[in-house]
């Protein structure tokens, strides 16, 4: 068996996952706020097992809405970048809503059960995984995106822990998140060696956020940090080693990045098929016209391409194989730009009915763009595979 084959277990589990988030998820999202935190959606999937899929040895579920989904997942603080690839494939094909919100509650709690302590995981992960509290995971700052180590908002010692100072920017599920990850300069002039991780509350003093507008609308926004206290228990791993905690954590989503574009591609795909079949021009089916059976040729075969990269590049992370970095950089690079090509592809296939608003793929249009962007733009990337070819 090759290293990107999925079982008949996982794929049973997609499946089921797809016919959530079709039947139960969808609703939710379209009757939510666009832009706003949709605390029921969250919720829904908590309910469902879908969140604690991402937490191992974390219970999440609850009878309200049925029984969770079937999961086998060991007592440990190590995820399953296969798992969290599976998850965001099958809910992007039919919600990015949902899909979106299960990735920022993972990023967001991710790093507290890798490196948070007991009273840290007991206090957060439970209502993570249950959908009962909303987790954030604040890395970027103004003049810190591509370069994380230039990170600036410092962490200055205070008696029984720190005081947190500056500014996070493009903050997914801020202000409205209830927990952030937060990474912060502890030492000046020491690069990534210098930054540390901490849970901070939402609801700690001085600490302030607004929402931030963006061509796809999202939770997204800014965060103000006016002198926070945070304590030592809420330190994630160790002092100056928070970059690694980030590292970790994007590590391990990287390839789910490229599995939410896949998801998205297929979902493009699948539209312009079904409107090709059936859309009549020039005496017959547009599928019969060789220009756009071609086009539809190339949109599967780039898409499927980048649906073994991913699955390959999580199979290697979650055997702790040689190489991880470089393949997770090809799965995020290859699929993210593979996604944006089908979704225009599928537009001109479609013609100006595409455009217009409240269709799929206009909708598409909007999402694909940001995943060549966060964590880590596709410029990053190339720079990743790069110096993996010549260490």
């Amino acid at each position: 068996m090759t290293a990107f084959a999925l079982s008949e277990q996982q794929q049973a589990f997609a499946r089921q996952v797809r016919q959530a988030a079709a039947e139960q998820l969808r609703p939710i999202a379209d009757a939510g706020q666009p832009g706003q935190l949709n605390r029921e959606l969250i919720k829904a999937m908590g309910d469902l097992g879908l969140l604690a899929r991402l937490f191992p040895g974390i219970s999440g579920g609850s009878p309200s809405r049925g029984a969770p989904l079937s999961r086998e997942a060991p007592l440990s603080r190590q995820a399953s970048a296969t798992d969290l690839c599976l998850l965001r494939e099958s809910l992007a094909t039919q919600c990015t809503e949902a899909e979106t919100a299960l990735a920022l509650q993972g990023l967001g709690g991710y790093p507290i059960l890798q490196s948070g302590t007991d009273e840290a995981v007991r206090r957060w992960l439970p209502a993570i995984a249950a959908g009962d509290a909303v987790a954030a995971f604040a890395l970027t700052e103004p003049d810190a995106g591509s370069d994380a180590a230039a990170l600036a908002l410092r962490a200055e010692p205070d008696g029984a822990g720190w005081r947190l100072t500056g500014q996070k920017t493009w903050i997914s599920n801020a202000p409205e998140a209830d927990v952030y990850t937060v990474f912060a300069r502890t030492t000046d002039g020491a690069g990534a060696r210098g930054v540390t991780a901490f849970t901070v509350p939402a609801d700690r003093t001085g600490l302030h956020g607004e929402h931030l507008d963006m061509l796809s609308p999202h939770p997204i926004g800014t965060l103000t940090f006016d002198g926070v206290p945070v304590y030592r228990g809420e330190m994630l791993g160790e002092p100056d080693r928070g970059f690694g905690v980030a590292m970790r954590t994007l590590d391990l989503f990287r390839p789910s990045v490229g599995a939410f574009a896949v998801g998205m591609a297929q979902a493009a795909l699948d539209a312009a098929v079904r409107h090709a079949g059936t859309r009549t021009a020039f005496g017959g089916p547009l599928i019969r016209q060789q220009a756009v059976a071609h086009l539809l040729a190339e949109m599967a075969t780039r898409t499927e391409a980048a649906r073994l990269l991913v699955y390959a590049a999580a199979a290697a992370h979650d055997a702790g194989g040689s190489g991880t970095a470089a393949r997770s950089a090809m799965a995020k690079l290859f699929a993210t730009e593979t996604a944006q090509y089908v979704v225009d592809a599928a537009v001109q296939v479609h013609g100006a009915r595409a455009l217009q608003r409240g269709h799929l793929l206009e909708h598409l249009y909007r999402e694909v763009r940001a995943p060549r962007i966060y964590e880590g733009a596709s410029e990053v990337q190339r720079t990743i595979i790069a110096r993996e070819l010549y260490r």
